[in-house]
């Protein structure tokens, strides 16, 4: 061979292994980007279906908030319930009496049970027994958790109610 071609030829080689070095690398990178591609892929798959199917549920609908129970036209469950915002603990109705300055008749006694039996009904205080009701023995009690002023009035107060 010729001294002309020889080094040509050296430097050719030498371009070849270069070119077949970074092809080589090329190839590499290649298999590196198609996996994390895959893995893209894969995950974008996913929140396709997590959407498909958080659109399928039905629309959460909230539980209905208690409403606070209508209280009789009669201002004189107001004034219980205020008396037991007040109060430490259970009352009796004589007790009550007392707290409202009613004359601590039969009478007056009887009729301050029987309204309390009536907030015991709507469930605005609890009875802890025969004979004593309270508000403090129900925690979950609508007029203990919100303490309104005053609760709604029935709109048709009747002889009963007074």
């Amino acid at each position: 061979m010729d001294d002309q071609v020889t080094p040509l030829l050296e430097r050719i080689d030498a371009r070849e292994r270069e070119l077949v070095g970074d092809a080589a690398q090329i190839r590499a990178q290649m298999d590196e980007l198609t996996a994390r591609l895959r893995e893209l892929d894969e995950e974008v798959e996913s929140l396709a279906v997590t959407r498909k199917t958080l659109l399928a549920l039905p629309p959460a609908t909230p539980e209905p908030a208690e409403e606070p129970p209508v209280l009789p036209a009669n201002p004189a469950y107001q004034q219980i319930l205020d008396v037991f915002a007040d109060a430490a603990g259970p009352m009796r109705s004589r007790d009550l009496c007392q707290a409202l300055d009613l004359p601590l008749k039969p009478r007056n006694i009887e009729s301050t049970r029987h309204k309390l039996k009536r907030l015991v009904g709507l469930g605005v205080l609890a009875e802890t027994d025969r004979a004593c009701s309270s508000s403090a023995a129900r925690s979950s009690s609508p007029f203990r958790a919100t303490r309104p002023s005053r609760l709604p009035h029935s709109p048709s107060g009747s002889r009963r109610d007074r």
